[in-house]
């Protein structure tokens, strides 16, 4: 198989790739630096010359868009008019946490996403799935996780715990069909998908490619990355892409390994502006028909809007996202609010430090530890947490197309004075890990 270690900012051709026969055809959505050697593809630079080619690479989940600049490492390889490419990453982590709620565990994160492409009529399309062995490598349906709320495990709400990500993250058929030099119509079908919601939701991000651990505002900005029964329509035209999705409200349910159908009954609608190479920003609102199964007489308005900005560096990146996610129950007008920033810069090609920082609105559900809801419950605001995290790793050894690295990460937390007495004045958490990544 060939490989595509990264893509970035230097070129203006379009990507080649060998046929079977040795023949160079073009790929949608990828460039190649000029210094670039077509007999191995090792070492080769590339980048999206345009919005309309970096939304043809489909290097995201979904429909999601980032900067044009933003690196992704896969493996690719083409046989006749098909071209086959292949990313994904594991994490295994080692977490220890402080306070009378913190917990340890070694557990791993982890996903893979193989797919094809070829012409088809007058446009490309685009087979993908998205698979995450976490039902396995994540025991007890958990991963501990300090002030982390949303799903369940063993019929009761998750709290202080991320649940595992199903197995089938995603399994999806894209169209595009390019209309002109700079209008793109796209169609986009999931029986498990991501909808036109939020930004690239945290594993895709390359803002946080090297945080194992799933952001606290992840049931206010992107939860919705897994879904059911997804359908999609867009229209991209220069800088601005407008797109509506109609879905299946319900989160996944605990049993991991299977896929949640059910009708469509949700809706999103979404806005994104890539005005240069280095910046891409989204608005997006979305109405969610009874998402949480322990709420189920509950609908949520979702709303989110996020900046990112990407900058490639001499033997590095630079990748950075704020997001603002906003909940607002429809049963009975409760609003709550998360906050993100996060920032990866990669640095003399092998080194990576990040940060993230949150502050996140909580509920009483907190109160609640691993007790079951008790009849009568009415779940309310009551404070906001904040989490500040910082990390670093470095890829050691030279195994071909994977990167390997190993890092910690450390996160202290900021507590609501009604939460003190549970959780400590300064709880903090440390994940040590191993990373993985194909390229």
């Amino acid at each position: 198989m060939l490989a595509m270690p990264l893509i970035s900012q230097e070129s203006s051709e379009r990507m080649q790739m060998p046929t079977s026969n040795g023949n160079m055809e073009s790929m949608p959505g990828m460039n190649m630096g000029p210094t670039s050697e077509s007999r191995d593809m090792n070492g080769m630079t590339m980048q999206s010359s345009s919005f309309i080619e970096f939304l043809q690479s489909h290097s995201t989940s979904g429909t999601d868009a980032e900067p044009s600049s933003t690196p992704s490492q896969m493996l690719m390889a083409s046989h006749g008019s098909w071209t086959f490419m292949f990313h994904g990453v594991a994490f295994l982590n080692y977490i220890q946490q402080t306070g009378p709620r913190g917990a340890d565990k070694l557990f791993s994160t982890n996903w893979i996403m193989p797919m094809v492409e070829r012409k088809l009529g007058p446009g490309t399309l685009t087979l993908r799935t998205m698979l995450s062995f976490e039902p396995a490598t994540i025991s007890q349906r958990r991963y501990p996780e300090l002030f982390q709320v949303g799903e369940t495990a063993y019929g009761r709400p998750l709290t202080d715990a991320q649940h595992p990500h199903n197995f089938f993250m995603e399994l999806a058929a894209s169209y595009d069909y390019v209309a002109g030099e700079n209008t793109m119509l796209s169609f986009y079908l999931a029986p498990v998908g991501d909808p036109a919601l939020g930004p690239a939701a945290f594993p895709h991000r390359v803002s946080a490619s090297e945080n194992p651990i799933a952001p606290l505002g992840h049931h206010f900005e992107d939860s919705t990355h897994i879904a059911d029964d997804v359908i999609t329509a867009g229209i991209t035209h220069r800088i601005v892409r407008l797109e509506a999705s109609g879905f299946h409200g319900r989160e996944p349910d605990e049993f991991r390994w299977d896929i949640d159908s059910g009708k469509i009954d949700s809706w999103s609608t979404r806005i994104t502006l890539n005005p240069r190479q280095n910046w891409s920003a989204q608005y997006s609102i979305a109405q969610l028909h009874s998402p949480e199964a322990f709420m189920p007489n509950e609908d949520i308005r979702r709303m989110s809007a996020s900046v990112m900005y990407n900058r490639p560096l001499h033997n590095g990146n630079w990748a950075t996202t704020l997001i603002w996610g906003r909940n607002q129950s429809l049963l009975d007008g409760k609003v709550g609010n998360g906050y993100l920033a996060e920032s990866t810069v990669q640095f003399f090609l092998k080194n990576y430090a990040w940060t993230r920082i949150e502050s996140v609105d909580r509920t009483n559900e907190l109160l609640l530890g691993d007790n079951q809801i008790p009849i009568g419950f009415t779940e309310r605001y009551i404070g906001r947490v904040q989490a500040y995290t910082l990390g670093y790793d470095r890829d050691i050894g030279n195994i071909p197309h994977l990167s390997t690295a190993i890092g910690a990460q450390l996160t202290w937390y900021g507590v609501p004075q009604i939460l003190k007495p549970i959780y400590n004045p300064h709880p903090a958490a440390v994940v040590m890990f191993l990373r993985v990544r194909a390229y």
